[in-house]
């Protein structure tokens, strides 16, 4: 570590980015703490990461990559090293092109990891700098990819084993809790669980559905918006694994008639952290249970990075940052309504401004902002929540969801009296959401004066970015969709999927983005609010205004090559 740090040092001295006390002083902190000459430096000095990126390249003849970089990361490259190697010398694989080995290093210096990685693999190496930070954040991501796949094989293997094993299973409704808990917490049970556990977090699937039939109980995962079967146990498992899952939730394992929810915390990969939250309910062949991952670590909350395009991304940032009025987000269940806007409150969470959200049920924790969990059980609802923050001198308030006319009417109350009102509607498309407001209760006056914005969304699966090639698409078929003659010469349309990818596991996509149809209350919208017009004489006003449909946005992800015409059809309605 001192040979390569002196030479970044004196690089360092010598182009008079930092002083020779300043070296010194990193120097020895450096061997008090353990930390890299990066780390200390851009802690105690005036270097930042890029700075010495910089440095680096033009001193060495190295070309630069930036973070971006890192999400077209080739899985075979990955596949050609060792991670506790790569991790070891600071080094990522890229990419594999023609017989060189595309590196990613902070320190061009280190010509043993260069000996080590041509010695392994066969290839020649190039490099190419990245920041010690990029480096780091790319190990954290891509290495469920490789610990991903033992701890699939894993499954398999105890699954199979589990085939062996004998247990009684018990249907009545009157059941031994000691007999349930000893089941639950016998080591075949606690490791088959928690192996489940773990390769939903691995694959990155928001839900698990665990399901007692008649003669199996089967797992699916939904991944990407999109449920499928990744494993069947044998019915005798069914108690014992929903009874584990109950005593983890803390739930009564001794209740099968009635619906029960609980939260599963738990650590992993050293200090990221996860929750499940876990519903159970009974149904004709037992217990069913669905557990929600809430992993913050997956959480976007960067709103250039959600999917607005760039005229979207202004108009949009432009609504939120008003000093009063209401902004809703609407479309169904699982279309991202919470992630956009956590991150619209991520990006006004001001010291100068105070934020309280009422949510039903609290997904991640936000920084600085005053979050409160609903709880039927004392009548602590939307709308008491909202009488309660208007006596806490609000600057800005988030309400989960308008459910009914006295949630709403306080939430008009509250964006006409000066303060900025972020909620979500379950309504099809932008336009209908003010006809779903009136039809509430609430006076056409006073959907004019107080919304500024309606922003509809979904979620579009994206085109798998290790597999995907250029993919020319029926041009009736496309028409018919909705594109238009010159959308459809000037498209750059992508398709994956048709070879094995592990990437994808041969689906072709990989990840998802939203779409969206921007509604403004512009003043000939507001006139059209007081006339009574109906959504679809709204829906063709905003069109003339320039509004794109939830349609036309999907399209024109679709003429990217971010998404498929299938997944177009999918999501999205005719206009």
């Amino acid at each position: 570590m001192s040979e390569d740090s002196t030479t970044l040092g004196e690089l360092l001295v010598r182009e008079e980015l930092v002083s020779l006390s300043t070296l010194q002083d990193a120097t020895e902190e450096m061997r008090r703490t353990g930390e890299s000459l990066h780390d200390v430096l851009s802690r105690i000095g005036d270097v930042n990461p890029e700075m010495i990126q910089a440095l680096m390249s033009r001193t060495y003849g190295i070309p630069t990559v930036d973070e971006q970089s890192f999400d077209q990361v080739e899985e075979s490259a990955i596949r050609e090293l060792p991670m506790e190697l790569c991790e070891k010398h600071g080094v990522f694989p890229l990419s594999i092109q023609g017989d060189s080995l595309i590196i990613a290093v902070s320190d061009p210096t280190n010509i043993y990891a260069m000996d080590d990685l041509k010695f392994l693999t066969g290839y020649s190496v190039e490099m190419v700098v990245s920041t010690e930070g990029a480096i780091q954040r790319a190990f954290t991501r891509f290495r469920g990819l490789i610990e991903g796949d033992e701890i699939r094989d894993e499954i398999d293997g105890f699954v199979r084993g589990l085939e062996d094993v004998e247990y009684e299973v018990d249907t009545a409704d009157d059941v031994d809790v000691y007999d349930l808990e000893r089941q639950s917490q016998e080591t075949p049970i606690v490791r088959v669980v928690n192996l489940f556990l773990i390769d939903a977090i691995m694959r990155g699937v928001s839900d698990i559905h665990i399901e007692p039939g008649e003669d199996s109980l089967r797992v699916r995962y939904r991944l990407d918006g999109v449920l499928q079967e990744v494993r069947r146990l044998s019915s005798r498992w069914a108690a014992p694994v929903i009874s584990r899952i109950k005593v983890m939730s803390q739930l009564d394992i001794t209740e099968r008639r009635r619906p029960q929810d609980g939260r599963i915390k738990l650590k992993f990969g050293g200090d990221r952290e996860c929750a499940f939250r876990v519903s159970v309910a009974p149904f004709h062949h037992g217990e069913k249970i669905v557990l929600r991952l809430l992993d913050a670590s997956n959480l976007q909350v960067d709103m250039t990075k959600l999917g607005f395009d760039p005229d979207e991304l202004v108009k949009f940032q432009t609504a939120i940052h008003q000093p009063f009025g209401m902004v809703l987000v609407v479309g169904p269940t699982g279309s991202g309504k919470t992630t956009t806007l956590y991150s619209a409150l991520t990006e006004l969470n001001k010291v100068t401004e105070n934020i309280s959200t009422a949510e039903d049920p609290i997904e991640f924790d936000l920084p600085n902002i005053n979050q409160m969990q609903m709880r039927e059980e004392v009548n602590l609802n939307f709308a008491q929540a909202l009488r309660s923050f208007l006596r806490q001198d609000p600057d800005i308030i988030m309400v989960g969801e308008i459910r009914d006319f006295e949630t709403v009417e306080i939430a008009v109350k509250a964006a006409q009296t000066g303060r900025l009102v972020l909620s979500t509607l379950h309504t099809n498309d932008a336009p209908s959401t003010i006809t779903r407001l009136t039809h509430m209760g609430v006076e056409a006056f006073l959907v004019a004066d107080t919304v500024s914005m309606i922003v509809a969304q979904r979620l579009v699966r994206r085109t798998c970015s290790q597999c995907r090639e250029p993919h020319m698409y029926d041009k009736g078929v496309c028409l018919e969709a909705g594109m238009s003659e010159e959308e459809y010469e000037n498209a750059s349309t992508m398709k994956g999927g048709e070879n094995s990818c592990h990437h994808c596991n041969g689906t072709g996509l990989r990840g998802r983005v939203a779409v969206y149809e921007i509604l403004e209350i512009t003043d000939h919208m507001r006139e059209a609010i007081l006339g009574g017009f109906s959504g679809r004489e709204l829906k063709m006003i905003a069109v003339r205004e320039g509004m794109r449909t939830l349609r036309q946005s999907a399209l024109a992800k679709f003429a990217q090559g971010l998404t498929t015409l299938e997944e177009v059809l999918r999501v999205t309605r005719a206009d």
